[in-house]
């Protein structure tokens, strides 16, 4: 897919203020309040700022952190992840490939055999269930 890249002012008029506060500006959604994170429907998850396919319900496990997790992305090239030392932890930041936009982080203490636990913020995300 070809990069998604907009200035702002674009962003602020099509995500509501806390999807762009979390997209746009790697901020946090609190735990246990976001719209996805008990959905068990199948279906496909999207990044609410491009509509790219990012995770799927066959890979969504309930971790009890408080956020979406999931095993894996559908594609390795729909996110990208990178190292965060910020708030004095470190940890692996994870965007989605085509807007750049924050989705959350990966840990590595989710079920085997993967062992990946991608930790996401449900405000970052769109749901499309399967009919």
């Amino acid at each position: 897919m070809p990069k998604v890249i907009k200035s702002d002012d674009e962003w602020r008029s099509l995500l509501t203020p806390e999807q762009f506060r979390v997209l746009r500006r790697a901020g946090t959604e609190p735990a246990f309040e976001g719209e996805l994170t008990d959905v068990t429907d199948s279906g496909i998850y999207r990044c609410a700022g491009c509509s790219t396919p990012l995770f799927s319900s066959a890979d969504k496990f309930h971790s009890g952190c408080g956020w979406p997790s999931f095993t894996r992305p559908v594609d390795p090239d729909a996110v990208t992840e990178h190292r965060d030392v910020s708030f004095g932890m470190e940890r692996v930041e994870v965007l989605c490939s085509t807007c750049e936009g924050h989705l959350g982080h990966v840990f590595t203490d989710g079920p085997a055999p993967l062992g990946t636990r991608y930790c996401i913020n449900s405000v970052s995300l769109d749901f499309d269930a399967e009919e």
